[in-house]
């Protein structure tokens, strides 16, 4: 090729860019490996990973996904990330994704429901400036925001839309029960407020009181943005259903369904609203039609591209990789169907229960008082540090520290159980905890006062 095009070397090809703008050769790099080595060293690396026996929820959830889901979603006709420019000739992937949105709309009793965002923050962002663009009764761009939402969720959301002008008021949850109340809301009474964001369950696994929630926001001209865990909804009310009129928009992550934990992503978001709110939905919509012979087809509509060219205007959030996720969800799905969904979530509530009564001692207990679903946060009269580092030498994950997002909470720990643990690994869990707590106080650690 170098012959051809009349240059000695590939440095000749690139003789026009300035020698002071040229990158250094990278520094620190290997030798090549062959195939047989590399993937010796990368099945040693997964080894030291472990398999961590994980309580951790907080957004992310281990869940028993049937082995047909991914060996169905890698076949060559779905391995692919991206719906291509000429969509229409894709006739298997977009009656998928029309599954998807089908199914979707019945968990969440909406009307419709786009193809995928990024993940679960990203999607509370696109929801955020969608209620503005379709709030044409409000004037503001204020929108509230509990803390009891996600932090991940809620930074994306500041990053996102803080940039253009969109104010995000934090409404402060319930010390009590961990839930907002209605007293919390009533500084903002009779003001322009665009929109509410409700999380249910919420960050700490609290159930919110979504049917007055929903009213208050509508009586006072604000839209409704649902913030859910998709397992939860095949158990719960759903945010079609919350209140008088339903939610306006409901998102979410949509990771419960079917997709591995797997270093932290890729995860896909999920984004269903009601019809009059359609043509402000980001994201690919499919339709499903007939062709001159009365045949059925499926198609991209609404929107012929999803780019769009002034910002100010889009609607538009681009997503490649989550078309793969989408597939594996809509297979998930599919072969649960609803019953299987609902027997998932009532599993998970149940372990999640009995984890908490195995591990309320003199020292740990439930901080909040309120019904909850998958988690619950319990609060240490020891300090959490040095308490689950025992635990995690014996490879258990026991649960998400709050102290960073919450440092109100004090020694608080947000504990999971999916329907994926064994009565084996809740008592494994009591054990380790129950020597990691004699050992501190035989130490002589001390001990905090107990939260009223």
């Amino acid at each position: 090729m170098l012959d051809t095009v009349g240059v000695s070397d590939i440095e000749q090809l690139f003789d026009e860019i300035p020698a002071n703008l040229r990158s250094r050769p990278l520094q620190h790099i290997p030798p090549a490996m062959s195939e047989q080595e590399i993937s010796r060293l990368m099945l040693q690396r997964a080894e030291q990973d472990g398999r961590p026996l994980c309580f951790i929820g907080a957004g992310a959830y281990e869940h028993h996904i049937p082995a047909a889901v991914w060996q169905i979603v890698t076949r060559g006709e779905f391995y692919s990330a991206y719906t291509p420019y000429q969509a229409e000739a894709s006739q298997g992937t977009l009656q998928l994704i029309y599954e998807f949105q089908s199914m979707m709309t019945a968990l969440m009793a909406m009307d419709v429901s786009n193809a995928s965002l990024y993940d679960g923050g990203s999607a509370l962002a696109e929801a955020v400036l969608m209620a503005i663009r379709a709030n044409r009764k409000s004037k503001s761009q204020r929108v509230l925001v509990p803390t009891t939402v996600h932090p991940a969720y809620r930074d994306t959301a500041r990053t996102i839309a803080g940039n253009q002008h969109i104010e995000l008021l934090e409404l402060p949850y319930d010390e009590q029960g961990g839930h907002v109340s209605m007293d919390s809301l009533a500084d903002y009474e009779g003001e322009d407020i665009a929109a509410l964001v409700i999380a249910q369950p919420n960050f700490f696994g609290v159930l919110e009181d979504v049917d007055a929630l929903t009213d208050w926001a509508h009586r006072n001209g604000a839209m409704v943005i649902a913030v859910v865990n998709p397992v939860a909804m095949a158990l719960l009310k759903p945010p079609g259903r919350w209140g008088e009129k339903g939610a306006d928009i409901a998102v979410g992550e949509g990771q419960p369904l079917g997709v591995p934990l797997s270093s932290g992503g890729p995860y896909f978001g999920f984004m269903c609203s009601k019809q009059q709110h359609v043509r402000q939905m980001p994201g690919r919509l499919v339709g499903r039609t007939v062709d001159r012979d009365g045949r059925a087809g499926y198609t991209l509509t609404l929107q012929a591209r999803e780019q769009h060219i002034r910002r100010s205007k889009a609607t538009s959030n681009i997503c490649t990789n989550q078309g793969l996720l989408v597939t594996a969800a809509t297979i998930h799905m599919a072969l649960l169907g609803g019953e299987g969904l609902r027997r998932v979530a009532l599993a998970c509530h149940a372990n999640t229960r009995r984890l908490v009564e195995k591990l309320s001692s003199a020292y740990l207990r439930p901080r909040f008082d309120r019904p909850c679903f998958h988690e619950v946060v319990m609060t240490s009269s020891l300090p959490l540090k040095r308490l689950l580092r025992p635990l995690y030498a014996h490879n258990l994950q026991p649960g998400y520290v709050l102290s960073d997002d919450y440092p109100e909470l004090g020694e608080a720990l947000l504990v999971c159980a999916t329907e994926t643990k064994t009565e084996d690994d809740l008592e494994l869990y009591r054990d380790y905890l129950a020597r990691a707590i004699d050992k501190q106080v035989s130490a002589g650690c001390p001990v905090q006062p107990k939260m009223a």
